[in-house]
C-alpha cells in the first residue's frame, strides 16, 4: 500500500480508501491510484484485511446431494445474492455422508467464513448443536425445523404439501396408496410424510398407505418401487417425497411394465425442472427453490454483521402443479 501511495501521489489513507471504494475521494484520485496499483500488480489479500474487518465476505454452503437437481436451484439462488452483496460461496458436498458433513464445517470455519448454509444430512444432536453454537459463526439450516434449534432456518411448508398431495389423489378416487420417503425421521421428509398420512386419515376411512423408508434419491425410489410393485400390486397411486424418489419410481414402473397414470399415478415434491421432460411429465408440489438459497444467504448476511444474532425462521408457501402423471382411478 507505501508502494502504490508514492507511485500515486497520495497518501496511504487515501491510497487504501481509493482501492477499497470508500467515500470522499476525488474521482481522479480514485482512478491515479487505481491505475498505479495496476502497474505494481498489486491484488487485496482478502485473508489478512479479514483480520482487520472480521468479515472474509465468503460464506459456506453445505449440500446434501448435489446430483440432486433440487440443490442446483438452492445455489444458484444462494449464489446470486452472495455475488451481488459482494461475497463469495464455496460449495461442499456432504454426498449423505455425516462424517464427510463435520469435516466441512471445520474445514470452513477454519477459512474464516463469515457463515455457514448447511442442508444438513441429519437432525443435529444436541452435542453437536453445543458445538456449532459456540463457535460463533453463524448457521442457517435449509429444510429443517425451527423445533429447539439454536439456528436461523429456511424451509417450505413441508407439511401442507403432505397434505396438498393426499387431498389430491383421494379426490381422484384413490383409496390403495403407497407414500415412498427417506430415511426415518429426516426433518422435511417426515414433515410431507405426515401431513400426508394425516389428510389421508381425514379424508377416507376406508383408504390405505402403505409407506416404504430409503435412500431419497433416484435409485432409492427405484429400490423402493420395485419393492412395492412386488409386493402390493394393488397400489392405485404413489406419493414420492421428493422428485427425485419420483423419477426412481419411473424407472421402475417402465421395467415391470406398468403405466403412469393408467396403471398407478404418481405425484412428486419439488418442482425441478426435469419433471416437465420426464414421460409423463409429473405432477408434484412446487416448492420455491431458488428463493430459498436467496433467503438462507439474506439471514447470514444480517447475522455476519453482528449486530443482530437472533435467529430467523422462514417457511415458504408450497402449491401443488397438476400435469400428466396422476389420473382418476380406474379400477
Amino acid at each position: 500500500m507505501r508502494d502504490i501511495a508514492e507511485a500515486a501521489g497520495v497518501t496511504i489513507a487515501t491510497a487504501s480508501r481509493s482501492l477499497n471504494g470508500s467515500y470522499g475521494v476525488h474521482r481522479l484520485t480514485r482512478e491515479r491510484v487505481q491505475q498505479a496499483a495496476a502497474r505494481l500488480n498489486y491484488r487485496p489479500n482478502r485473508l489478512a484485511r479479514s483480520l482487520v474487518t472480521g468479515r472474509s465476505q465468503i460464506l459456506g454452503l453445505i449440500l446434501s446431494d448435489i446430483r440432486n437437481p433440487f440443490f442446483a436451484e438452492v445455489a444458484r439462488g444462494a449464489e446470486d445474492t452472495a455475488y451481488a452483496a459482494g461475497c463469495d460461496v464455496v460449495l461442499c458436498n456432504s454426498d449423505l455422508d455425516s462424517e464427510r458433513q463435520r469435516h466441512y464445517i471445520d474445514s470452513l470455519m477454519g477459512k474464516n467464513v463469515d457463515g455457514i448454509i448447511m442442508n444438513s444430512v441429519r437432525a443435529l444432536d444436541e452435542a453437536e448443536q453445543r458445538r456449532l453454537a459456540s463457535s460463533g459463526v453463524p448457521i442457517v439450516l435449509l429444510n429443517s425445523s425451527a423445533k429447539k434449534i439454536p439456528f436461523s432456518t429456511v424451509c417450505a411448508d413441508n407439511e401442507r404439501g403432505g397434505r396438498l398431495a393426499a387431498e389430491y389423489l383421494i379426490a381422484l378416487g384413490h383409496r390403495h396408496l403407497a407414500h415412498l420417503s427417506g430415511p426415518r425421521h429426516h426433518g422435511n421428509l417426515t414433515q410431507r410424510a405426515r401431513g400426508f398420512l394425516q389428510a389421508v386419515r381425514e379424508a377416507s376411512k376406508d383408504a390405505t398407505v402403505r409407506v416404504l423408508h430409503g435412500g431419497h434419491s433416484l435409485a432409492g425410489g427405484y429400490v423402493m418401487a420395485r419393492k412395492l410393485f412386488r409386493e402390493r400390486p394393488g397400489v392405485t397411486a404413489i406419493f414420492a417425497g421428493n422428485d427425485a424418489l419420483a423419477f426412481g419410481v419411473l424407472k421402475a414402473a417402465r421395467e415391470c411394465g406398468l403405466r403412469v397414470p393408467q396403471d398407478v399415478s404418481l405425484v412428486g415434491f419439488d418442482n425441478v425442472e426435469f419433471t416437465t421432460i420426464v414421460d409423463p411429465p409429473l405432477t408434484t408440489i412446487h416448492q420455491a427453490k431458488y428463493e430459498m438459497g436467496e433467503a438462507a444467504v439474506s439471514i447470514l448476511l444480517r447475522l455476519a454483521k453482528g449486530k443482530d444474532r437472533n435467529p430467523e425462521d422462514r417457511v415458504l408457501g408450497v402449491e401443488l402443479i397438476e400435469r400428466e402423471s396422476a389420473m382418476k382411478v380406474n379400477r
